[in-house]
């Protein structure tokens, strides 16, 4: 059993007050919604499941408190099967509270609902008033044991279902969520973290609650589940505080997950998410989970993190030949590793015989998104990210090789394998030396200086700080992606971070993602808050109004994209091949964005943050606080973690001692 979790009561992020809690079969995540649109929200790790409870807008803003954080709670349903959730107490100062709606389902129904304010008429749940109580609770679709809610008015009346204020102005409740879904297993005291792991307790809780030995979690509330880019990224950069057991938990998940082709699934749909999307289907009633597979940079992770692990990590090198041979629903862990491994190979062969831009990777047809820039706008209309095809694909035909070589696909390849894996060199050379040029972009001086001073002014910042920097040699940078038509996206981003961390990119291409990434913002990606994900500043006007601030991925700041370049920027120092003028640049892009993420420590496990330039200065702006913004930011966020691996550098790099 997991010793008990609590995150502090009044953990606020913007409009948000959470309060995490993991004990025993329980772990829950509340959330109270302040401002105008307020609402009470508890999710539940297990089954992906949670309860929400919307209100009618109010008229002025109003702040929920909590005095203490929630308590668990097990109980019986009345057919007296187990319901596992938290009791906790709030208060809020406002005249009035009218319901507006209730939903006890899956977490996912609950994010499209916020999203659009729709979900199936099927889960409508009525309301039961009795004096001073409101209670809502049914079985899963299917019949399993189902969800519970209930709201006592402590402080103030209730008419109906609305709630009034008392003579002080305030109403306060106490709460009850449960759900009778299957808890997961936490990680006991001792085997998920290390020695080597930081001392950050707020990462560390917010690591342990999305931790289980079943599979690690992408955040909370709103991703709280599986999500395979999401844990082979957190792994890779967690691995070296990470426990054996938890490295392998998550591989394990990632394996057990692929589909029949080696394609890694990017989320799954289960408890009752998947029963209605077997109803949908037409298909018999079942809760069996479902997959989805349409990211596309997902195959092409697996590869170099497994061999991160395997082939590179001492630690797991000892324990690859057990864990390889391990069964997972009646196959081998090595067998699901050999076919992803044909899946990247069949997907990598076109462009290695005929390196021309359309034998790329593309979206899948129909798709705005395919990578982790997955919103609708992430890529700007681009259908060839950079990130896959320049980086990518080219390490993972190096890490399938190399674990070819250290022998340990050999006990579950086919005679065809072989044949394939042996050009595997080949083909990486090829797609190293010919995908990143067509991303290059260069912009003249004058064209640099001149659209810096227009997008400082757009974007309300001051253009001085970028403008010096400019200087009268041509702005470089990798274009996001390519279009259907193979022109370049000219956004500057943030995935050399990628290049930096699986790659073994040329001095050259070193100094053009230092300049990107540790020029001022608008002529790169810093700012005094963070480093941006995204700067449109030599795109069209109709992209830029796509990448501001309220955008998901537009100028934003991810905090798990720090970190990723904080360990590229990490291992590229660590080389001895550099130039001593680049080398001297690294080191200059590490201090500045190690800086800014001193700077923003408050938010550092918090999904993304937005800003504000008010003052002569950038403040930190939560995501989702600003009704323009295109979603909210999760309080809990598995690779906003990484910062317990992921550490400020001491002494000079290997690369000054040449």
């Amino acid at each position: 059993m997991a010793t008990p979790l609590r995150a502090d009561v009044g953990q606020r992020e913007g409009l948000n007050l959470n309060s995490f809690t993991q004990q025993g079969p329980v772990a829950a995540h509340v959330l109270l919604r302040s401002g105008q649109d307020p609402r009470v929200l508890v999710a539940f790790p297990a089954g992906n499941s949670g309860v929400g409870l919307w209100f009618d807008r109010v008229a002025a803003p109003a702040e929920w408190q909590m005095k203490a954080p929630a308590r668990p709670r097990t109980t019986t349903d009345r057919r007296g099967r187990p319901l596992h959730g938290v009791t906790f107490t709030a208060t809020i100062r406002t005249p009035r509270l009218a319901v507006k709606r209730a939903l006890l389902t899956s977490v996912r129904v609950l994010r499209d609902y916020q999203a659009l304010g729709t979900a199936p008429a099927e889960l409508d749940t009525p309301v039961q008033a009795h004096g001073s109580d409101l209670s809502w609770s049914r079985d899963r679709l299917d019949g399993a044991p189902g969800y519970a809610l209930s709201v006592h008015v402590d402080h103030g009346t209730l008419d109906g279902t609305t709630l009034t204020a008392a003579a002080d102005g305030t109403i306060t409740v106490t709460v009850t969520a449960l759900t009778g879904e299957t808890p997961l297993t936490p990680f006991a005291p001792g085997t998920l973290l290390n020695r080597a792991a930081a001392a950050d307790p707020q990462a560390r809780a917010a690591l342990q609650f999305l931790s289980y030995h079943e599979k690690f979690l992408a955040g909370s509330w709103r991703f709280l589940t599986y999500f395979g880019r999401d844990t082979l990224m957190s792994v890779r950069l967690l691995m070296p505080a990470l426990q054996p057991e938890a490295v392998e938990t998550g591989l394990r998940s990632v394996l057990e997950r692929l589909s029949p082709e080696g394609n890694v699934a990017h989320e799954e749909d289960i408890g009752e998410f998947a029963v209605l999307d077997h109803r949908r289907a037409g298909d018999p009633a079942s809760s069996a989970p479902t997959y989805d597979y349409k990211m596309v940079d997902s195959p092409f992770l697996l590869a170099p993190v497994a061999s991160a692990w395997l082939v590179d990590d001492a630690r797991g090198r000892a324990r690859a030949r057990a864990f390889l041979a391990q069964r997972v629903g009646g196959e081998r862990l090595g067998d699901a590793l050999v076919r992803n491994a044909r899946f990247v190979v069949a997907r990598a062969t076109p462009f290695a015989r005929d390196p021309r831009w359309s034998n790329l990777i593309s979206l899948t047809k129909g798709m705005d998104a395919g990578e982790w820039r997955d919103s609708n706008d992430g890529l700007g209309g681009g259908r060839y990210p950079y990130d896959i095809n320049a980086v990518l694909v080219p390490a993972a035909l190096q890490s399938i090789d190399a674990m070819a070589r250290a022998g340990l696909l050999s006990p579950y390849l086919k005679p065809a394998d072989k044949v394939a894996l042996a050009g595997l060199n080949t083909m990486a050379a090829t797609w190293s030396a010919r995908a990143p040029g067509l991303f290059a972009q260069s912009v003249s001086a004058g064209a640099a200086r001149a659209a810096i001073e227009r997008y400082a002014k757009l974007a309300g910042v001051p253009a001085a700080p970028a403008l010096s920097v400019a200087g009268d040699a041509p702005t470089r940078f990798t274009a996001i992606a390519l279009d259907a038509q193979g022109k370049p996206v000219p956004i500057e981003n943030s995935d050399d971070g990628f290049a930096m961390l699986f790659g073994h990119p040329a001095p050259a291409a070193l100094d053009t993602a230092s300049a990107t990434i540790s020029n001022p913002f608008p002529a790169g990606l810093m700012t005094g808050v963070g480093m941006l994900v995204a700067n449109p500043v030599f795109a069209t006007p109709e992209l830029q109004a796509r990448f501001g601030p309220t955008a998901y991925h537009g100028t934003v700041i991810w905090s798990w994209q720090q970190a990723l370049v904080a360990a590229g920027l990490a291992r590229q120092l660590a080389r001895r091949d550099l130039p001593a003028a680049t080398c001297k640049r690294l080191r200059a892009t590490q201090a500045s964005l190690w800086q800014a993420i001193d700077t923003s420590r408050s938010v550092q496990s918090s999904e993304l943050w937005s800003w504000r330039y008010t003052d002569g200065g950038y403040h930190i702006a939560a995501f989702g606080e600003s009704g323009a913004d295109a979603d909210e930011s999760n309080a809990a966020q598995l690779w906003s973690t990484v910062y317990l691996a992921v550490k400020r550098p001491v002494g000079a790099p290997a690369c000054e001692a040449r």
